[in-house]
């Protein structure tokens, strides 16, 4: 172990109370751009703010990869990502339609029957008796009717167009899910660090009220003026103020978080508060251009941009002919009937009687078809209507499209730049901590020989504090900024 560690150890034995993030600093033994040091232990959030793990506990509960995974089950973003993919998906099975066959069976079954049918009817001038008096009659049939446009330019193209809006549709919805990974991310660590910064303000608080004990023992037997209890005071008062607030960010981030996650607060459980100081190298060049290969957003867009130029020239076919073939087959037709007719004298007009007769006709093995050519002429601008829409949706498609090529060299660049400062800022957190576990040791051991005050003690057990808080901080903000530099080279969830 470094020298400088056993010096932030032996500071700890002095203080008995400095918060367990100050073990964060002891822990690395190798630097962190060449080492896989051991992840620094935080206590598991409880449903409150009840933090009660020490420096050596582990951490338990929920991870940051779980979290990803609850929220990619329930988040409102996959839902309604899903929803755009079934709406593609509808599209697509529509275009199909237009060009594949269709094909139904029909059946049916009729009948008609009329009794005692009576009267005259007109025939030129004269009157003739009605001949029917009672009439049943059925007739049913079955078979197939087709239909295929074998040559639709309109239709082909625009299943080309379907096919490429459905796999923007699924590209959209892996960039949905890397975004709902990124935002689950930032807001787990931002949870984790206000658990962490509410520990440290805690162990303040307790500091601040033993100086002040100590302080206050001092004025009473006249080694401290009136002032400095003062500022004890004070300091108590806003270590408490301090602590208080930071036991509220981690409500207000628990919540944040269950919300993100798409789940009641109160289901959120433990949260697993490890933060560990692993360090990536990154090269520029090689994520700028994964992140060309593999951006779903990137790659989302492309396909949009495919689809709708394709649907632009499918509205533009529209006004071309289509060539259309019809056909039927019915294997069985049958119609029967039997009527009773009143017999007229023609001469007289005198009724004669009555004839019954039974009619029946059957047909096998019907076949139809037809192949028609269909050119609109005019259709009351309906074909220019979706020109011009298809034209807007082109314009759109590709202005996204264009936009994210832009903008993503800056994009790779800031992440990358995040991730540095992130890193930078944690080895100076480091180096701050030791620094401040000397100066603490150095003045303790002043103020036991007398040549210091308290109220340099007390300072010196603030920067220690402080600094515990910036290494916090650091380390979180190096797995949000992994976090955004996974996301920008479209890396998998």
């Amino acid at each position: 172990m470094r020298p400088v560690a056993l010096v932030v150890l032996a500071a700890l034995s002095v203080l008995g109370s400095i918060p367990p993030a100050v073990a964060l600093a002891a822990k690395a033994t190798k630097p962190a751009s060449t080492a896989t040091p051991a992840p620094a232990p935080a206590p598991a959030a409880a449903a409150s703010t009840d933090l009660t793990a020490g420096a050596g506990g582990t951490g338990r509960g929920m991870t940051a990869d779980e979290a990803v995974k609850i929220a990619l089950q329930k988040s409102g973003d996959i839902v309604r990502s899903n929803a755009n993919v079934l709406t593609a998906r509808s599209g697509l099975w529509g275009a199909y339609s237009g060009v594949l066959p269709s094909v139904t069976l029909e059946g049916s079954r009729g009948g008609e029957s009329t009794r005692d049918s009576r009267g005259f009817q007109a025939f030129g001038s004269a009157p003739i008796p009605n001949f029917s008096r009672d009439f049943t009659g059925y007739n049913g049939s079955w078979g197939l009717t087709g239909r295929w446009a074998i040559l639709d330019p309109a239709g082909i193209v625009g299943l080309s167009s379907a096919r490429a809006g459905m796999k923007a549709a699924e590209l959209g919805n892996k960039s949905s899910r890397a975004d709902v990974t990124l935002a689950t991310k930032r807001q787990f660590y931002t949870t984790v660090k206000s658990m962490w910064l509410a520990v440290v303000q805690a162990r303040a608080l307790k500091l601040a009220r033993d100086d002040e004990r100590r302080v206050r023992a001092l004025f009473e037997v006249g080694s401290v003026s009136k002032s400095d209890l003062l500022k004890a005071q004070v300091a108590t008062a806003s270590a408490e103020l301090d602590s208080t607030l930071a036991d509220h960010d981690v409500i207000t981030q628990r919540l944040l978080l269950a919300s993100q996650l798409g789940i009641p607060q109160e289901q959120l459980g433990d949260v697993d508060s490890t933060l560990s100081n692993v360090h990536e190298t990154l090269d520029a060049t090689g994520v700028l251009e994964e992140a060309r290969k593999n951006r779903p957003d990137i790659l989302a867009a492309e396909a949009g941009m495919k689809s709708a130029e394709l649907a632009l020239r499918s509205a533009h076919w529209g006004r071309l002919p289509a060539v259309i073939l019809q056909g039927g087959y019915t294997p069985n037709s049958v119609t029967s009937s039997n009527f009773t007719r009143g017999v007229f004298d023609l001469t007289t007009g005198a009724y004669v009687g009555e004839a019954h007769t039974d009619l029946s006709s059957k047909v096998k093995d019907d076949y139809r078809g037809s192949i028609a050519l269909s050119m609109p002429i005019f259709d009351g601008f309906a074909t220019d209507s979706r020109v011009a829409a298809a034209r807007s949706q082109l314009l759109n498609a590709k202005e996204t499209h264009d936009a994210l090529l832009r903008n993503l060299q800056s994009e790779v660049r800031q992440s990358l730049l995040s991730y540095q400062e992130a890193t930078e800022r944690e080895a100076l957190a480091r180096r701050a901590m030791e620094s401040a576990s000397e100066n603490l040791n150095l003045i303790q051991q002043k103020y036991n020989v007398g040549s210091a005050t308290i109220l340099d003690l007390i300072d010196a057990q603030v920067q220690l504090q402080r600094a515990a808080s910036e290494l916090v901080s650091a380390l979180a903000d190096i797995r949000v900024a992994e976090a955004l530099v996974d996301r920008v080279r479209g890396k998998g969830e």
